[in-house]
């Protein structure tokens, strides 16, 4: 199956995230903050990034998907973007007049069957 990074600050999301994904057979690869996800994507070539929008800073995950954008090895590496910044003091920081590197959005908390349904979607078929 697919090796998928998930960039999350949260060890309790990464871990529940692993499991319904490791489940379904995918390999699962994990950091903590937007930097080492960016390495890790670079090291890693992963098929698929989860990735958080608040971890370091307010908007790490946005820094780290425009990174990804601008860099070649990584750039077709599709990215669900997963986030609860909606429901914080920091929603009106959110870009939303401006383009975002991402091909799927989700609101935590992700239902399982949500994220499954997005993870078959962006992966490539084989």
């Amino acid at each position: 199956m697919a090796r998928i990074l998930i960039v999350d600050d949260d060890p309790d999301f990464q871990s529940a995230t692993r499991m319904v994904l490791e489940k379904e057979g995918h390999t699962i690869i994990s950091a903590s903050s937007g930097d080492r996800g960016y390495e890790t994507a670079k090291a890693e070539k992963p098929d698929l990034v989860v990735l958080d929008v608040m971890m370091d800073s307010v908007l790490d995950g946005v820094s780290m998907s425009q990174k990804m954008h601008d860099d070649p090895n990584v750039h077709d590496i599709p990215i669900i973007m997963v986030t609860s910044i909606a429901n914080t003091d920091y929603a009106e920081l959110f870009p939303t007049d401006e383009y975002i590197h991402i091909r799927a959005f989700l609101s935590k908390p992700i239902q399982p069957a949500s994220l499954l349904k997005q993870v078959n979607k962006l992966l490539p078929k084989s």
